[in-house]
């Protein structure tokens, strides 16, 4: 490799639901900062509109999301759920979202392929990696955070019927390595420490799931495919560098919380990381 060979990086941003205000936090500072060294962009569930956002230079959206709208009765609501409906209104958040929050679309098209929305097939299984064409970008949102079991409809897009993309790859470290990306940052939305541990009621899932027997095989293998991604962040290949963006140990946000101090907390966490990242310029 010459020395004026471009050496090509990726920004990864985890899902995780609530927990989610953490990025928000990071992203708003790059805002802030017009910090955009990047040459890929992966978003992941909630992690993909808050790239989304951040593509768009919005800031202050996506804890406007996270604070307000996630934290409604039409949105979330156990009632709901125990009574056969959602646990969480992926359609409504999107829809209202869209309607009444600007999520700077002309810029998001300026880095057009760049930006991957990343969803599982609802039929196979598999992750797949979708660079939206402007009037895309919320469907393929959407798409990514159609959590399954909290989410009952099933979104159609591009012919096929896709689910969250968590499922088939939370961390999309090897995908973007793949694509050539040798430097990577990944913002996550738990503490260092974590590891997944297996869902504790993984055999019922080809029961509860009968109508998707390859999502309910993936979820029982999950905990297996995230930790393997982790030890991709925590010894890459040798010609890759990954930065690995956590909360710290004290991060209390879980994947549903709606206090707003824990969030408010999570939230500056982020925006103290971001400030960090920025000031060090190692993209």
């Amino acid at each position: 490799m010459t020395e004026n060979t471009k050496i090509e990086s990726a920004l990864i941003v985890e899902g995780g639901a609530m927990r989610g205000i953490y990025s928000a936090g990071v992203l708003d500072e790059f805002i802030k900062a017009d910090y955009y060294p990047f040459d890929w962009y992966f978003g992941v569930s909630a992690g993909a509109s808050n790239t989304a956002a951040y593509l768009g230079k919005k800031h202050g959206r996506n804890y406007k999301v996270i604070t307000d709208y996630c934290r409604r009765p039409e949105f979330k609501s156990l009632r709901r759920f125990l009574r056969g409906g959602h646990l969480i209104d992926i359609d409504w958040l999107w829809d209202i979202t869209e309607r009444e929050l600007d999520i700077g679309l002309d810029e998001i098209e300026t880095r057009k392929g760049r930006f991957l929305a990343v969803v599982t097939d609802a039929e196979t299984g598999e992750p797949e990696y979708i660079a939206p064409d402007r009037n895309e970008v919320f469907q393929a949102i959407k798409c990514s955070a159609a959590m399954p079991l909290a989410f009952r409809n099933s979104i159609q897009f591009r012919g096929k019927t896709w689910l969250d993309g968590g499922v088939a790859d939370s961390l999309p470290v090897k995908e973007a390595y793949r694509r050539g990306a040798r430097k990577i940052m990944v913002i996550r939305s738990n503490p260092a420490s974590y590891r997944k541990q297996a869902y504790r009621f993984r055999h019922l899932f080809p029961y509860i799931l009968r109508q998707y027997p390859a999502i309910a095989k993936r979820l029982q293998r999950r905990h297996l495919e995230y930790n393997e991604a982790l030890d991709f962040i925590r010894t890459p290949p040798s010609d890759c560098e990954v930065i690995e963006l956590c909360p710290p140990e004290s991060f209390s946000a879980g994947q549903f919380t709606t206090d707003m101090q824990v969030l408010d907390d999570a939230y500056q966490m982020g925006i103290v990381d971001g400030a960090r990242v920025v000031a060090s310029r190692q993209f």
